[in-house]
């Protein structure tokens, strides 16, 4: 293979990574990159072209505002520059002009310069395409005649200092490799025909918890576990007849979702000689995907339902009425009296559905605030324990998750007195104890499980129950209440499972697992509402969590009160006395002080859609309030 052909390849190769690559020569003078590189800082072609000085490129992302605001653009270079000369290895987190967040992280190369990878780490989506550049194994050929042992020795001489010239250039090269696949944040492997690793990176154990550290010589059925082996074997029998594949599974023993992309390693045209393998944690992502995907469904079943559900309300008035007013009549029959309780009681059973229905439906905002599951659970025993059958009881167990985390406590909350009660109508008969267990599954879920004795799902229910409108309770039941736990728990990225124990039934409830931010610390608060008792409410909620606290009522008062030095954060609501709003406001405070504005607006409203800051929906609690606190920027 040509040079210019494997450059080319190893370009390709580094084009396919989802991080953006640049390496730097001991002259500061750039070697390679990869077209993430030039995407993410939106390079023009010249600064990308091999040869490109590092200066020259500082100098277009000071100027461009990549690193804030600069008083001496000069200067500002010339300091970067002369700690790139110091090739050190680094790690850092900053954030763009752009809002989004990267990670640099570089090491120095033995030859002098370094290697850097930048990474999107903005929590909205991270996703990585990675792929191992490959080395062709290059051997050197032997003469196998010499006319002349003065020739011979000469040709010899020369030909092995050629091959002492490409073992250095191999093992600059495989290094370099070696050095920028151990600092991907994914799996990066190969097995041969056998499924034998003769290649790992150190990141298997990380991506898939409970792996081995260290793959290579081992078989994939020993380095995954029998039972992440078994899902990928369907793709590596594609592979090895030549298909190339990619599979998402959801590794068991950690919970993740992880993405398995399998390369065939093609020795010609049809002959496969190994498996190049990509394992990248999508956890995040699949969370996110879910809730988009049940947003979705909510929004279609809220456009197909709303027209009919108006016109049958309106229906149901006029039976409510006519009905009650035969109920009013007197000397009807008691038949007649009869059949009009009935229908009254149907009437009102229908009002009932649609409220539901529009509880499905209907749009919702998760709220996620500090939650302390034992205090969850304590009130949770409070509201069930009166409505319980007398043989039956409750049982809560948190196993570990003593710690505040992020969770939206009113749909949760709902969701598990729906299948308290779900069990309670179970074992109404012969009792027993209804058991809500709470764990943590490695870093990545909250595992919350209720199980009952009461015998169990049919095998229908285990098909069904979470359609909508099914029910195994009769005219008792709505059909709603399994599939309204299974909206609001994919609408908060996680995940329903229903089973079958030996005594009864089981339901596995897993929430995404983010710890909650601490405390924000003291600072001095400007609240802005013209609504007195709002504002006192507030200002409350705002010195019980340590912070000073100066008020206005409009929008000129507050502008005035801006000068004041130690001001630290603008608290402000939406809709305010006079032509100007509180999106007008913080579009002229702009990055002078960080902001947040509150609103009882819907989320669809216009002009919440042009709060240029985080949005505080009303009425909210002093923990959501200290949630959104402590993730302001000092």
């Amino acid at each position: 293979m040509s040079e210019t052909s494997r450059e080319r390849l190893t370009q390709a190769g580094l084009n396919l990574i989802g991080q953006a690559l640049s390496i730097f020569d001991s002259d500061l003078r750039l070697a390679v990159s990869n077209r993430q590189y030039q995407l993410m800082f939106d390079l023009p072609d010249a600064l990308t072209r091999p040869g490109t000085t590092f200066e020259d490129t500082i100098r277009f992302l000071v100027t461009r505002g990549e690193y804030g605001e600069v008083d001496d653009i000069e200067a500002a270079v010339r300091e970067r520059v002369e700690t790139a000369r110091a090739f050190e290895a680094h790690y850092m987190e900053r954030q763009r002009a752009n809002g989004r967040t990267i990670s640099v992280e570089g090491a120095p190369l033995p030859e002098g310069g370094w290697v850097t990878v930048y990474t999107d780490i903005t929590p909205v989506k991270r996703q990585e395409a990675l792929l191992r550049a490959r080395s062709e194994e290059l051997s050197g050929q032997l003469l196998d005649h010499a006319e002349a042992l003065a020739a011979a020795n000469r040709e010899l001489a020369a030909t092995n200092m050629a091959l002492e010239e490409t073992s250095r250039q191999l093992a600059i090269t495989e290094a370099r490799t070696r050095q920028v696949t151990e600092m991907m944040p994914a799996h990066i492997a190969r097995v041969d025909r056998d499924l034998i690793y003769t290649y790992s990176n150190r990141r298997l154990s990380t991506v898939m918890p409970g792996s081995l550290a260290n793959a290579v010589g081992h078989h994939a059925s020993e380095a995954l576990g029998p039972e992440t082996y078994r899902k990928i074997t369907p793709c590596f029998r594609r592979a090895l007849a030549g298909e190339a594949s990619v599979v998402e599974i959801t590794h068991d023993p950690s919970g993740r979702r992880i993405r398995v992309a399998l390369t065939p390693d093609l020795a010609g045209e049809d002959k496969v000689t190994g498996i190049y393998i990509l394992s990248t944690d999508v956890t995040h992502e699949a969370q996110v995907r879910a809730a988009l995907a049940q947003t979705a469904k909510r929004e279609l079943a809220a456009q197909l339902s709303s027209g009919l559900a108006h016109d049958f309300a309106n229906l149901l008035t006029i039976i409510l009425g006519l009905q009650g007013r035969l109920e009013r009549m007197e000397g009807l029959p008691a038949e007649a009296q009869e059949a009009i309780r009935a229908t009254l009681g149907a009437a009102r059973r229908g009002g009932t559905l649609l409220d539901r229905i529009a509880a499905i439906s209907g749009p919702r905002e998760l709220r996620p605030q500090a939650v302390v599951l034992d205090d969850l659970f304590d009130d949770l025993a409070a509201m069930a324990g009166p409505t319980l059958h007398d043989p039956v009881t409750l049982d809560f167990t948190n196993n570990g998750l003593s710690d505040p985390i992020l969770l939206d406590p009113g749909p949760l909350q709902d969701s598990l007195l729906n299948l308290i009660l779900n069990a309670n109508h179970a074992m109404r008969a012969k009792g027993g104890t209804i058991s809500i267990e709470a764990r943590a599954v490695r870093d990545t879920w909250v595992e919350i499980t209720v199980t009952d004795q009461g015998g169990g799902f049919s095998d229908e229910a285990l098909e069904h129950a979470l359609d909508p409108f099914f029910t195994t309770k009769g005219k008792e039941g709505s059909g709603l209440g399994l599939s309204m736990v299974y909206d609001q728990t994919k609408l908060a990225g996680g995940t329903l499972r229903l089973e079958n124990t030996e005594d009864g039934a089981r339901v596995t409830m897993r929430l995404p697992l983010k710890a909650a931010a601490r405390q924000a610390d003291p600072m001095m608060v400007l609240l802005v509402e013209d609504d007195e008792d709002i504002r006192a409410s507030t200002r409350d909620m705002l010195r019980a969590l340590d912070h000073t606290v100066v008020e206005a009522g409009t929008i000129a008062e507050a502008e005035a009160l801006l000068n004041l030095p130690d001001i630290e954060l603008v608290l402000s609501d939406i809709q305010l006395p006079g032509p100007r709003s509180g999106v007008d406001l913080a579009r002229s405070i702009g990055d002078q002080v960080p902001m947040i504005l509150m609103t009882s607006l819907p989320t669809g409203d216009a002009l919440r859609a042009q709060a240029p800051c985080p949005v505080l929906q009303k009425p909210f609690t002093a923990a959501q309030l200290a949630a959104l606190l402590a993730g302001v920027p000092r």
